[in-house]
């Protein structure tokens, strides 16, 4: 089938889930460049940042869990204009206190909301994308963390200048309320959409296996989900990687103004600059597979190397703190190269999900792979950075704690990698 006689509704809903992600993460991210405000202004400690943070990780870790099979049951059009309605007002309401406490419970409510994003994207690219297109999809989709930790740095700054802490907040969690109008008038699942010609439904359907599956998959629970080793494949490799992104959110600016000194608006470019070229990495992640499989490589095999790739690009980051001292730009560079590597890690990952798994699974599956990812970083956070942070600054060797986590960022892939290959091989999809 001709693609150009097929229309491209599906890219304008491929669109509307990258806004959504964009301001997911534009909402997350907000308070990584408030810290020194906050030790500053509410005279917080590394131990209050690295606890928020915990906080936030343990909502979305037990978010996700419940979100996906919510999704599930809601359907995408309902379960993902709740999750963003509902994060949307608890980034607001940060806003609202200056306790750490009170700091815990709205990030804590904005962990649980926001858990919801990601089984509602996979679940739509799952809905709107033949087998073929979902990495590039989702790769396109992704690339919305990007945008958003890009649009983070080069605005944040600025409105804490002119209008405080609290506008940033407000500000930020005011987006949500406008996607939310977007969304409900313009997205419907393929079968029912009005717009959608019968030949790109015909496209997007055109795996006519899965259909078929699809039509006689029963319901499975999540109990059952936990018997496959697809399941534990795609929940260790986000238990393994997951972390290494949180960390790149809500350390980096801590990074260069403790390694080289710069103020917070002097993190802005940097920053930007690392998340501009993890952007270019996501796309190109889902584009790599595409290309594979339309060289006539199977499925399963164009998935599993360009992982593979991916895990060997993040290697060089062990030397950004030795290159950085030649020149800052070296570090932004190659944490640059890692970032966008793992975007590309992550685009396939989610898909190996919908590879797997019939439509009916995709949300709790992805939200148990979300939990993991969670309890990964809380991990990271809870063992390593936490203690590991506070006694090194304590000692004036910041740099040490730095060399140790990009140590752990480079080794995290190829072992994720390497459990994910043992327990699935060939990405079998699941019999039920």
């Amino acid at each position: 089938m001709n693609q150009a006689t097929i229309g491209k509704y599906r890219w304008t809903i491929c669109g509307l889930v990258f806004f959504a992600t964009t301001i997911n993460y534009i909402d997350r991210n907000v308070i990584s460049f408030l810290k020194s405000t906050f030790t500053e202004q509410l005279h917080w400690t590394d131990g209050d940042y690295a606890n928020i943070e915990i906080i936030f990780k343990v909502f979305y870790a037990f978010g996700m869990f419940g979100a996906g099979r919510v999704i599930d049951k809601l359907g995408t059009k309902i379960g993902y204009l709740l999750a963003t309605l509902l994060w949307s007002i608890a980034g607001i309401c940060t806003a609202f206190v200056n306790t750490v406490t009170g700091f815990a419970v709205v990030r804590g409510a904005l962990g649980v909301t926001e858990s919801g994003n990601f089984p509602s994207a996979i679940k739509t690219m799952a809905e709107w994308f033949p087998k073929k297109e979902r990495a590039l999809a989702t790769g396109i989709f992704n690339s919305g963390a990007n945008i958003g930790a890009i649009i983070t740095p080069l605005s944040i700054p600025f409105i804490i200048g002119h209008w405080g802490w609290q506008a940033a907040f407000v500000i930020t969690g005011l987006l949500g309320f406008i996607w939310v109008i977007f969304w409900f008038f313009i997205y419907e699942v393929p079968r029912k959409h009005k717009k959608l010609s019968p030949a790109e439904l015909a496209y997007i359907e055109s795996d006519k296996d899965e259909v078929v599956v699809e039509e006689n998959a029963p319901k499975i629970s999540w109990g059952k989900l936990l018997t496959y080793k697809q399941t534990w494949a795609f929940a260790i490799g986000k238990f393994l990687t997951d972390p290494i992104w949180w960390f790149y959110l809500f350390w980096l600016p801590d990074f260069f103004e403790s390694t080289y000194h710069v103020k917070l608006t002097g993190t802005s470019i940097p920053i930007a600059t690392i998340y501009l070229i993890s952007t270019i990495g996501s796309v190109w992640g889902g584009w790599l597979p595409m290309r594979f499989i339309n060289n006539g490589m199977p499925a399963f095999k164009a998935r599993k190397t360009s992982m593979l790739i991916y895990a060997f690009l993040v290697l060089p980051i062990v030397f950004a703190l030795v290159l950085g001292k030649v020149n800052m730009w070296y570090s932004v560079i190659i944490i640059g190269i890692a970032a966008s590597a793992h975007q590309a890690w992550s685009a396939n990952i989610f898909t190996t999900v919908s590879d797997m798994f019939p439509k009916s699974a995709t949300g709790s599956v992805t939200g148990i792979g979300g939990m993991f990812g969670g309890f990964g970083g809380i991990a990271l956070s809870l063992f390593v950075q936490k203690k590991m942070f506070v006694y090194y600054r304590s000692i004036n060797q910041i740099e040490t704690a730095y060399y140790i986590m990009f140590a752990v960022c480079a080794g995290a892939y190829l072992l994720g990698w390497l459990i994910m290959h043992f327990l699935v091989p060939k990405m079998k999809r699941i019999e039920v």
